[in-house]
């Protein structure tokens, strides 16, 4: 499989600059383009629609610190950054529109090694939902 748009589901945490770095890596080698997504989940869908940081400014459905952990994400990965999409409920809902909208073919996420991700494991929840490949990469918790 040839990978063209990697794209990658942040946290807002430090562990997602593995998986960043690990999208860097597969661009470089792929000539690919990297774009990042972040859904934030902690009040629900309070707005539907995604929005691209990159072609929208001042409409984010985040609070500028949340925007500017994404700029920093996307300053330390030192390749281009196409799309940073943005928006409110749960990731795994909004995946097929929006691989189908952006022309992705492969998703990177990341999945914790602890108690309550053995339990309820969100990674599980993306993997029923995506319409294309996932590189799920193991972060140690």
């Amino acid at each position: 499989m040839e990978y063209r748009h990697i794209l990658v589901a942040l946290e807002l945490s430090e562990e997602s600059h593995v998986l960043i770095e690990r999208a860097k890596f597969l661009a470089e080698l792929l000539d690919a383009r990297v774009s990042f997504i972040h859904i934030d989940g902690s009040h629900g869908e309070i707005y539907p629609d995604l929005i691209n940081l990159q072609t929208t400014e001042g409409l984010a459905p985040l609070n500028t610190h949340s925007i500017k952990q994404l700029r920093d994400f996307e300053a330390a990965i030192d390749y281009p950054v196409s799309n940073i999409l943005v928006g409110t409920g749960d990731l795994a809902d909004k995946l097929a529109e929006t691989i189908m909208d952006n022309n992705f073919d492969l998703l990177i996420c990341g999945h914790h090694h602890d108690f309550w991700s053995r339990i309820i494991s969100y990674s599980k929840h993306l993997i029923n939902k995506s319409p294309i490949d996932i590189l799920v990469i193991p972060i140690e918790s």
